[in-house]
């Protein structure tokens, strides 16, 4: 673990990074990614792209923006109008989000055209809305409709971030169930 290797040097793997928006969020809000490394430097890119896309859409919740640039650094086309609505729900309601998140059982499938799918699920049951003006926190019981499953569709643009072209959401996943 923790070795580089020989097909990417570090060099290439930091210059990557370069220009991504820094995403820092409240302390109220944390993660768990269990999608470990597949060792396919493509479909760890993508995975690692994934993830800031994520967080990126809740910085934006957080920010109270339906127009934040970082979401919209890993989104695209059908999928950003769509993360656009979601969000502006959000600020609508002058809410925020707080609690724990989970994500799990990662697919990935690279086409050689250049265009990628990933399929993953959430396990909201630990995730809340916050009333911002009131501070209040609606807690949720855990139920069915606390699994959710996502589709993904993504595609490398020019400057090698994988951006979402289409996502597709369902609530009460069994597939996402324990």
């Amino acid at each position: 673990m923790g070795t580089t290797s020989p097909s990417a040097s570090p060099t290439e793997s930091e210059s990557s990074k370069a220009g991504r928006p820094k995403i820092e969020l409240p302390a109220d809000l944390s993660y768990s990614f269990e999608w470990p490394k597949s060792g396919d430097q493509v479909k760890d890119a993508i995975l690692a792209d994934a993830e800031q896309s994520i967080k990126a859409v809740d910085l934006a919740i957080v920010n109270q923006d339906a127009l934040d640039k970082a979401y919209l650094y890993y989104y695209e086309g059908e999928a950003a109008a769509g993360t656009q609505k979601f969000i502006q729900n959000y600020v609508d309601q002058k809410a925020g989000i707080t609690g724990r998140y989970r994500f799990y059982a990662p697919e990935v499938a690279v086409d050689e055209d250049g265009t990628a799918s990933f399929t993953y699920c959430e396990d909201q049951g630990r995730a809340y809305v916050k009333y911002l003006e009131t501070n209040k926190v609606r807690r949720t019981e855990v139920s069915a409709q606390s699994y959710v499953i996502y589709h993904t569709s993504l595609k490398k643009n020019g400057e090698g971030v994988w951006e979402i072209q289409k996502i597709v959401s369902q609530s009460g996943s069994a597939k996402c169930r324990p």
